[in-house]
């Protein structure tokens, strides 16, 4: 389990993001992260990352205080991040970049097994560049196929998985999630305000201002989401089209 004690985290320029977030994020389950623009939550991601260090407060995996460690350190000892915008590597192949994730040569079989579980046909993108070539909805199953060929991988951190792809490409993306939860026992944390994305969830927690304003199982978090009753003044997410003004 992953443990946030009191995380405070302040920009450079003054003014703090993150304001005494206490969270802890349970094993084997989908957890999604939603609130309202600004909130903090791409702050939080890149803090359980390793991105980012927090001004103060503990991070804790399984026991370990991992609060001092960056993000290489953080990926060895299992958290895998996904970047809202994904790295782009020109010269690069895709199976280059998935050998790489896994640290070692994979065969045709298990390449083909990683991006068929994200609905890319191997034999189209095996040997294509990992470059700008790829489309938004191309480019974020290729990263997601990295965190599956990652061993040992315990948490999987999607920031805004959704962002920049079409609606073709988005649908697929929940698809892909389902079939990891209930495939395998992977934790996985989203950074989302999407309600296809808060419906398929195990666990959600709304950050507004800086702080958790409300953490629960899906069923019970939702349906206030979806009432608007953590917000007076517009919905914390997506709903029908609509946006935060």
């Amino acid at each position: 389990m992953l443990a946030l004690e009191h995380i405070v985290w302040t920009l450079p320029t003054g003014g703090d993001i993150l304001k005494g977030v206490d969270l802890e994020i349970p094993d084997g389950k989908l957890t999604v992260i939603t609130g309202p623009n600004g909130g903090g939550k791409t702050s939080l991601a890149k803090i359980i990352s390793g991105v980012e260090k927090p001004a103060s407060g503990r991070i804790v995996l399984d026991g370990e205080d991992i609060t001092s460690l960056d993000v290489t350190e953080r990926a060895k000892r299992g958290v895998g991040y996904a970047f809202q915008q994904p790295v782009r590597f020109k010269g690069l192949t895709i199976r280059g970049l998935l050998e790489l994730a896994a640290g070692e040569p994979l065969s045709e079989q298990a390449l083909c097994s990683l991006l068929g579980k994200v609905g890319l046909c191997a034999r189209d993108y095996i040997d294509r560049e990992a470059d700008a070539s790829l489309s938004g909805g191309e480019i974020k199953r290729v990263e997601i196929a990295t965190l599956l060929a990652r061993r040992g991988l315990r948490l999987a951190v999607f920031d805004e998985p959704e962002a920049g792809i079409d609606l073709w490409s988005f649908s697929g993306l929940i698809d892909v999630f389902q079939q990891l939860k209930s495939e395998t026992r992977q934790s996985m944390l989203i950074i989302s305000h999407q309600e296809r994305i808060l419906q398929i969830a195990d666990y959600i927690v709304v950050i507004a201002d800086g702080k958790v304003r409300q953490a629960g199982t899906g069923k019970e978090v939702l349906p206030m989401l979806l009432e608007g009753e953590m917000s007076s003044r517009c919905p914390i997410f997506e709903v029908k089209g609509r946006d935060c003004p």
